[in-house]
């Protein structure tokens, strides 16, 4: 009776995991594209590490289906635009939502 009850817990979870397929949380992102978000970011912040002008520890990268979209705090216009085109050139970057603040 018990592996009859196990049985059938392991086909309804066979079930459930194939009307649903691989999908994490944040909009139904495949895993392969949450994968390729992290890669963008990735990649985006080590731009931001290499380049003198960006201060990488004061700008905050997300990105969400190939829209890198940038926070935090610049200290000057110059920053600003250099994280956004930075952000522009890296591979996978589909668009960029610049919301860095110049202080």
């Amino acid at each position: 009776m018990k592996l009859t009850h196990v049985v059938l817990a392991a086909a309804a979870a066979l079930a459930v995991v194939q009307v649903t397929g691989c999908a994490v949380a944040r909009d139904q992102q495949t895993v392969g594209s949450y994968v390729d978000d992290a890669t963008v970011t990735t990649r985006v912040k080590a731009a931001f590490a290499k380049d003198p002008t960006v201060a990488a520890t004061s700008i905050n990268v997300e990105t969400l289906k190939g829209t890198v979209q940038l926070s935090g705090f610049a200290k000057s216009e110059a920053e600003r635009s250099g994280a956004e085109r930075l952000a522009r050139n890296v591979d996978g970057v589909k668009s960029v939502r610049n919301d860095i603040v110049v202080r």
